[in-house]
């Protein structure tokens, strides 16, 4: 019975869907087949992943010092004009949400070891600002959030942190200038949800970790126990 659930919609075999409205890898543009979503096998199979020595160098570097991340996964290289940076893009530009919640359900699949062993009680996606979420007309993070809730079942919360003030581009400055930038961006509106809790903040692209920095310290000053960060693409 769970077969045919899952190979059909609403009594229509799959196939007649996929007939009627064929889907197309968003990578190579090849026809999917039935248990495809958004790439094929073979994109699927070419995308570059980040090894253990990279990661934890990358958390050294970023994280160590402030003490205010436990730990980071993220599975992919962001390489420019590569199948993950075409993805994101369709997420954030051209309102793909089911791009999101696929690389959300690979962010868990990669790293279900890992992030299993963190104990986590809630995840964030980290926040837009109000007029950057009214611009684009909603967050990219909150849709890859949702794909690594699907897989895993942890409670998602996004009213739990807000961004207060509109900052700047982060692309063309340094490491310094992005955490100055980012320096009281975030609040705290639901104080009682995020005490003593294990915290997953979930991010696009991880690039200087400013961002992700910043939104972990106002949760840590407000009770949260540990913090833990993912995103699609390591930059």
């Amino acid at each position: 019975m769970e077969s045919v659930k899952r190979n059909s919609i609403r009594g229509f075999p799959l196939q007649f869907f996929d007939f009627i409205s064929p889907r197309f890898c968003s990578s190579c543009e090849k026809k999917l087949e039935i248990d495809q979503k958004v790439l094929c096998d073979d994109c699927l199979s070419n995308l570059a992943h980040v090894n253990n020595e990279l990661l934890n160098s990358e958390y050294i570097k970023k994280f160590a010092s402030e003490k205010l991340i436990e730990e980071i996964f993220v599975p992919f290289n962001f390489i420019k004009e590569g199948t993950i940076q075409n993805l994101i893009h369709d997420l954030k530009y051209n309102s793909k949400f089911q791009s999101g919640i696929f690389l959300g359900e690979l962010i868990f699949l990669n790293g279900i070891e890992v992030i299993s062993k963190w104990k986590i009680d809630l995840i964030i996606p980290v926040p837009l600002h109000r007029l950057k979420k009214a611009e684009r007309g909603y967050n990219q993070a909150e849709f890859i959030a949702k794909g690594i809730r699907r897989k895993s079942g942890i409670d998602l919360r996004t009213n739990s942190v807000k961004r207060t003030r509109f900052t700047q581009s982060q692309t063309k400055l340094d490491l310094v200038d992005r955490r100055k930038n980012m320096e009281g961006a975030f609040i705290v509106k639901n104080k009682k949800s995020i005490k003593q809790k294990n915290i997953l903040l979930v991010d696009d692209v991880m690039t200087t970790g400013a961002t992700i920095s910043e939104c972990a310290r106002v949760l840590k000053k407000f009770g949260a126990n540990k913090i833990y960060a993912v995103s699609v693409g390591l930059a």
